[in-house]
């Protein structure tokens, strides 16, 4: 009697012919969670938390009660929070920046330009969370804000950064199905047909390969 182990079908997988349509329940959870169409429900609900959180952050600070300090304040809150940093790190507190070349910039390059760096933060911050909450672009606007969580952590500071670095980690992986319930569900396969050649397309031919000539002996 031949006994064989199941095979369990992965999501997006092209089966043969006659394979009964209930094997799609065997799909792992990872397969589940980044493919499966219920599950984009979940990523709504985290992409609408963190999209939120990234909203308020750059609402604060244009129009809020950190505007004083960003938007109309020539940067006072990125060279306090960058000074602070370095300050920590030579300190040896733990506080600071936790690496030399990390307070290095931040001495070098944050704090003489922090008044546009102030701007360019408050104006991140808004676009990262509209982008999120929209469900336009999940994965770069969720790296961009990963991107943003290491700038923060790496000057010393933690509070809600370990937090919204974890949720973006798993939206930048399940890309493509955390933006489904968003405008991804529609730009998305437009963004991948303009990428594509179309079918008038003309594809280059390869050099024909050129075949020496003989030299002919002189005539005498």
């Amino acid at each position: 009697m031949n006994m064989q182990a199941p095979r369990y079908a992965l999501a997006g997988e092209v089966r043969p012919a006659g394979t009964p349509p209930g094997d799609r329940r065997n799909l792992r959870a990872a397969d589940w969670l980044y493919r499966s169409k219920a599950a984009s429900v979940i990523w709504l609900v985290a992409r609408l938390w963190l999209g939120y959180g990234w909203l308020n952050a750059g609402y604060q600070k244009l129009w809020g009660s950190e505007k004083a300090a960003f938007w109309n304040g020539g940067g006072a809150g990125v060279k306090g929070f960058a000074t602070a940093g370095v300050t920590g790190s030579t300190a040896g507190k733990g506080s600071g920046a936790s690496y030399g070349w990390w307070a290095a910039f931040l001495h070098n390059f944050v704090i003489p330009n922090a008044s546009w760096i102030a701007k360019v933060v408050t104006v991140s911050e808004l676009v990262i969370g509209v982008l999120l909450i929209l469900g336009l672009f999940t994965g770069a606007a969720a790296f961009a804000g990963l991107t943003l969580n290491l700038v923060y952590m790496f000057t010393g500071s933690a509070g809600v950064n370990p937090a919204y670095a974890i949720v973006a980690v798993l939206l930048i992986l399940a890309w493509r199905n955390a933006g489904y319930l968003g405008l991804d569900r529609f730009v998305l396969p437009v963004t991948r047909g303009r990428l594509r050649p179309g079918p008038g397309a003309v594809t280059p031919e390869a050099p024909q390969p050129t075949v020496p000539v003989p030299a002919q002996a002189p005539a005498s």
